[in-house]
């Protein structure tokens, strides 16, 4: 598999050149950080390890080991319901085109891990906030389709605001529709492990993301279906302060494993040898140890 191009510029530059700014600033600890070195440590903010939200690009650029073919590419949302509002729903969609560099809010296609071929999706909240319409729902659909042809092991990434409310109940349609995709993948024996990021809910939360073998989180992820505020209102209680977080739905055994970034893609590997065990295909490369793989600090490194 041929590596597109925008992975390989990915790859010599982390940093998009049409971002100016060389700065930027933690939202957790307000600490001020120089975006090459936080490119460098995977985007995790070196004093507080608050985890950024990644784009899919640089995610991809992550995790694969130098391939990865897209799917689903050439499907492109269009404006079933006429959607009106001050700024059209086509209109939003090209500036989030033009903002992310994506053509819909999640990626997917082929790529190996570790040496193990791999269907891969990637969810992006920069395109309309990773909100779930029909070309998204399709996109996953598809992922998970061509997964069970291939006999692949299927890996998604999810990070949603939940459905799409331009696309109404088409969009709410997409839960059943990918539900039901994944319980046939599983129907034919394929192995789904589903990756939550900063943040999932809604209908993403309510449908595939829960929906894995193994539902792993990164740390301090936030996840959950309805909004904190719009629970408490209708419970009438306090929530604690961990509320919603990776670490709390940890605790209450609603996932499996929460990770460091930085120890991910060695998780994955052990994830995949563990889960496929003797259909591991015979060519793939030795796992890679789940060790702590960040780079030395910036004053050490040469």
């Amino acid at each position: 598999m041929a590596m597109p191009e925008w992975l390989r510029l990915r790859r010599a530059n982390p940093i998009d050149p049409d971002q100016a700014a060389q700065w930027t600033k933690c939202p957790k600890c307000a600490a001020m950080i120089y975006r090459p070195d936080l490119a460098a440590n995977l985007w995790v903010c070196p004093t507080c390890q608050h985890h950024f939200r990644m784009h899919a690009f640089d995610r991809i650029s992550l995790l694969v080991d130098s391939d990865f073919t897209e799917i689903g590419g050439e499907l492109i949302p269009g404006d079933p319901l006429g959607w009106t509002d001050k700024v059209p729903y086509p209109q939003k969609l090209q500036r989030d085109r033009e903002k992310s560099k994506l053509t819909e809010g999640v990626v997917c296609g082929f790529a190996s891990i570790g040496g193990c071929p791999v269907a891969l999706g990637v969810m992006d909240f920069n395109f309309r906030g990773g909100t779930m319409g029909t070309v998204v729902g399709e996109r996953i659909a598809l992922l998970f389709e061509s997964a069970r042809e291939r006999k692949l092991p299927c890996i998604v990434f999810t990070a949603s605001g939940g459905a799409r409310m331009e696309e109404g109940m088409l969009a709410l349609m997409q839960m059943a529709k990918t539900t039901l995709t994944v319980r046939r993948f599983h129907d034919a024996g394929g192995y789904y492990i589903s990756v939550l990021t900063d943040p999932t809910t809604g209908g993403v939360s309510a449908s595939f993301a829960f929906q894995a073998d193994v539902v792993v989180a990164e740390a301090r992820a936030a996840i959950g279906f309805a909004g904190r505020r719009v629970i408490e209102q209708t419970i009438r209680q306090k929530l604690p302060d961990n509320f919603q977080t990776a670490e709390f739905l940890l605790e209450k055994g609603a996932i499996d494993m929460v990770v460091e970034r930085h120890e991910l893609k060695g998780r994955l590997v052990r994830l995949l040898d563990y889960g496929l065990g003797a259909q591991r295909p015979a060519n793939g490369l030795a796992a890679q140890p789940a060790t702590d793989t960040r780079p030395a600090p910036a004053e050490s490194r040469s």
